[in-house]
This record gives structure tokens, C-alpha cells and sequence, in this order.
């Protein structure tokens, strides 16, 4: 019996010899695999083909890519993995036309830039030319002679400065479907009232309203709309408490001819 296990161990030694041969051959493809790929990495980081090749900008309407580009900082060439997206994104939203910036690596060769604007609330009317009006106050470079604006409101008689900027950011907390019903603003400023304003809507309206508030009181514009009689003269007035205010003509030219 005791020599039956001497031959079984004899039996067995070849194949644990041809397992720790596997074993050895195995770690030393391991290795190699690895050293392999650590010297196509490093060849990579030191070759022109982890350079910026193209950098892409996206989301911009108002600002030039170039612009967007010249602020990042980036250039093509640059080691792309050496560029620091945080601190890029934070440089491009010091533009005042952008809000939001996020840059992302598209592998081998590409970044990609992604803006996001303040929108336009309104163009202002200044000597004959429209000047386009951000959501922070930013007061753009006119518009083309041959442009005519449909995205926003035009404001008439307002100037630049603090009641303008005040106004801005009330326009962008209007609803969409009240702002684009909106064609003309006037600022129509009395001594008792200085922030008074006329609107003059898509749907015939007249309104009139003030700056402090405004987007506050013509919350309930579009279902107050829809109550006024279109065939009378008149005024809506939206402030605190929503009223319509009906010219009698009849009575004024009456008045006017006893005269």
C-alpha cells in the first residue's frame, strides 16, 4: 500500500512542475503586457497625438466662437490633458454674454465647449438703433441696420444705468407666454410715479405698469386678457390690483365742442 502512494506522488510531480511553468509564463505575459502599455502611454502624453487638434464651441448665438475660444485660453496644440476644465469653464463665464460654460475632452484630439447665454429680454431704442438687452442688464452692440427683432420687446424712452438693469432682470422672470406678447415698452416717468411704464401687446392691449414688481404684477395678465370686451377703448393696469380703465370718447368730444 505504502508503495502505491509513492508511485501516485511520483505521478503527480511532472504536473505540478508544468503548473508552476504556466503560473511563471502567465506573471511574465502579465508583465509584459503592462510594460507595454505604460510605453504606449508614455509615447501618447509625448507624441502630437494627445495635442488639441480642434476645439468645438456649441450653444452660442451672441458671443463668436472666437471670442469663446480667445477667453478659455486654450490653443490648439495644447496637451490635452493638461488643460483644468473648472478653471476653463470659470474663465469663459467671466464673457458677460454667458451664463453657463462646461468643457468636456472628446477623445483622441478634441475639446468641447458648450455655452449657454443669458437670453435677450428686450432691445432698447436709443437714437434710431436697437441695442439687444440681456437678462443680467448687459447692454450689447446695436443690431444690424437691416435686423428687425421678433424674439423680444422694444423698450422706448429708458436709458442705461440702474432702472434699466432693474428692469432687465424683471423681463427674464416673465413667463414665456407673457413675454412674447409684449411689442413695445415706454417708460413713461412722472414726477408722482418715475418707474411708470406703458406696454403695448400683440393682442391690442394697453398696459400700464411700473418697473419695481413688474414681473410680480403681470403674473395674471393672460387670464385677465381674456375678460376685456376687444371692442371697447381703454387702458389695463396691472399693479397690485388688476383694473381696466374705459375712455368715454363720446363725453370728451362733447366736451371739447361746448368749448
Amino acid at each position: 500500500m505504502g508503495n502505491d502512494k509513492l508511485v501516485t506522488l511520483d505521478d503527480r510531480v511532472p504536473s505540478l512542475k508544468e503548473q508552476r511553468k504556466q503560473k511563471a509564463n502567465r506573471r511574465l505575459l502579465f508583465f509584459l503586457l503592462l510594460f507595454f502599455l505604460l510605453l504606449l502611454l508614455i509615447v501618447y502624453m509625448q507624441s502630437p497625438l494627445s495635442h488639441i487638434r480642434s476645439i468645438e464651441v456649441n450653444g452660442q448665438y451672441i458671443a463668436s466662437e472666437e471670442a469663446i475660444i480667445e477667453a478659455s485660453g486654450m490653443n490648439l496644440g495644447d496637451h490635452i490633458w493638461n488643460i483644468n476644465a473648472d478653471e476653463i469653464q470659470q474663465l469663459i463665464e467671466r464673457l458677460p454674454e454667458v451664463q453657463k460654460a462646461t468643457v468636456e475632452r472628446q477623445f483622441p484630439t478634441t475639446v468641447l465647449v458648450e455655452v449657454e447665454e443669458y437670453p435677450r429680454v428686450a432691445y432698447l431704442l436709443k437714437e434710431d438703433r436697437l441695442f439687444p438687452i440681456m437678462a443680467n442688464g448687459l447692454f450689447l452692440t446695436e443690431l444690424g441696420r437691416h435686423d428687425f427683432p421678433s424674439d423680444a420687446p422694444i423698450i422706448i424712452g429708458l436709458e442705461e444705468g440702474e432702472l434699466l438693469t432693474e428692469f432687465a432682470a424683471e423681463l427674464a422672470l416673465l413667463p414665456e407666454q407673457i413675454s412674447e406678447r409684449i411689442s413695445q415698452i415706454f417708460h413713461d416717468a412722472t414726477e408722482s410715479d418715475p418707474y411708470a411704464i406703458t406696454l403695448l401687446m400683440t393682442d391690442g392691449i394697453e398696459v400700464r405698469s411700473t418697473v419695481p414688481n413688474f414681473a410680480e404684477w403681470m403674473a395674471p395678465y393672460p387670464s385677465i386678457a381674456q375678460e376685456i370686451d376687444r371692442t371697447l377703448n381703454g387702458v389695463l393696469h396691472m399693479k397690485m390690483s388688476p383694473y381696466f380703465e374705459q375712455f368715454d370718447f363720446e363725453e370728451d368730444a362733447e366736451v371739447e365742442s361746448e368749448g
